[in-house]
């Protein structure tokens, strides 16, 4: 081994366990600082963060072959003077010839004989280089060229076929949330009213009245088909944004009061948890038009939210404020949502507004959606992305990370139009005289 500080260090990219294990005891033994990777573009991303003194690679591979792997390589001046050692099997001719246009620096054949690879490795790492005759260059070259074009158009195939494949099983799935989401309707229908005439059976409410533990279990039972009718009506909801069939009751809307109406809704989450809730809304207008029910779920959703993802005693401030554009079409409002929670993850801010997708931990699953950390299915914030993108708005999510300790909290930005729909659909729907009446 030439003099330096520290050992070689050789990226050994290979498919096969067996062939990893071998080569990697072997020159572990010899002095080297040996690094692994089970797939070519795997093996491309850590050359890229370690940059390994020489990097071994067999040709084929799962993803994409050694060739393409040194020609990717290649493209980056670091890797300029790299040696790039192929091991493989392949004696077909022309095979070494294609590998050495492609990049490549050396050419092993398998088996490897292992006694003599760590001074084979010392032969590339002192500049040493397999030589191509030059007459052959030219046909190595076309037939490189010529093996890529194939491969690549095998691939988008691959890719085509699995993209379709993918686009069938989405619409099965959403076919069968919309289906079961129905089914489910008709019996908790009959539940409800059973429940309801259940609480209203003077010889029960009579027994309710005198007995707390038969009082606590139907209280329990309400709860529970409350719950369950929510979630029920959140994937109908969701359903609807799926097939764009999303309908609005454009009505005029006090925007202070849906928040407040939102906040009340978690009043005894919040006081067993207790929670500190901030409402700035002095920046409210006092009417905006713009489906009640549906901002009303926003408004829910994200509070809801917010207790989810901040532990006891934290804070919440909601605060809005007015954003005026160049022209009257153009005014909207900010909605903020601001928690001292434990944050959201980089990579998962872009994906937060995703049906099904939540960043909680799965195994902390529990069957409260206000507990910290609680339960939930994954659609609260799809559905709010849906509502508010209906109503000609937008929604993000701003957050400097994931920290359960410091606690760096999250900031859901909700902008919403004060007239949903533009002008023209707003003054439609009043002019036919199809408005509900507002209720503030």
């Amino acid at each position: 081994m030439t003099e330096q500080s520290a050992p070689y260090t050789i990226l050994y990219i290979e498919d096969d366990p067996g062939s990893r294990m071998l080569v990697e005891r072997t020159l572990h033994f010899a002095g080297f600082r040996v690094l692994t990777a089970e797939r070519g573009l795997q093996g491309i991303d850590m050359a890229r963060m370690e940059l390994p003194d020489l990097i071994l690679t067999d040709i084929n591979l799962p993803d994409i072959g050694g060739r393409e792997i040194a020609t990717t390589l290649r493209a980056d001046p670091r890797f300029a003077s790299t040696p790039i050692v192929a091991l493989t099997a392949q004696v077909m001719t022309g095979q070494r010839e294609m590998s050495m246009v492609a990049g490549i620096t050396g050419f092993l054949l398998k088996p490897l004989d292992v006694e003599h690879l760590p001074n084979q490795l010392h032969f590339y790492l002192g500049g040493g280089q397999d030589k191509i005759e030059s007459d052959l260059l030219g046909q190595a070259q076309k037939n490189y060229t010529q093996e890529v074009a194939v491969r690549l158009e095998t691939r988008i195939r691959e890719l085509e076929k699995f993209n379709e494949d993918l686009r069938h099983l989405d619409n099965v799935k959403d076919a069968f949330i919309n289906i079961t989401a129905h089914e489910l309707r008709t019996p908790l229908t009959l539940l409800i009213g059973y429940n309801r005439l259940l609480m209203e059976n003077p010889a029960i409410r009579t027994v309710l009245a005198q007995d707390d533990g038969s009082r606590l279990l139907v209280e329990g039972m309400s709860q529970a088909i409350t719950r369950m009718q929510a979630i029920i009506n959140e994937i109908l909801t969701t359903s609807r944004i799926i097939n764009n069939r999303l309908e609005l009751s454009i009505s005029p809307v006090n925007i202070t009061e849906v928040i407040q109406r939102a906040v009340g809704f978690y009043q005894q989450a919040i006081k067993d948890r207790r929670m500190n809730i901030t409402l700035a809304l002095a920046g409210a207008p006092s009417r905006m038009l713009a489906d009640w029910d549906l901002t009303e779920l926003v408004m829910r959703n994200l509070i809801g939210n917010a207790i989810k993802f901040t532990p006891d005693n934290g804070t919440i401030t909601v605060t809005v404020t007015p954003l005026v554009g160049t022209g009257p079409e153009d005014t909207n409002i900010r909605i903020s949502v601001k928690d001292t929670g434990i944050g959201i993850p980089r990579d998962a801010v872009d994906r937060i507004f995703e049906r099904f997708n939540t960043t909680n931990d799965h195994m902390l699953h529990s069957t409260s959606k206000t507990a910290f950390r609680g339960g939930g299915i994954g659609l609260g914030l799809a559905v709010c992305k849906g509502v508010v993108e209906a109503h000609g708005g937008s929604i993000s999510a701003v957050s400097p990370g994931f920290d359960p300790e410091r606690l760096p909290g999250s900031e859901f930005i909700v902008v919403l139009p004060l007239m949903a729909g533009g002008k023209r659909s707003v003054r439609s729907i009043m002019d036919n005289g199809n408005s509900p009446q507002g209720r503030g």
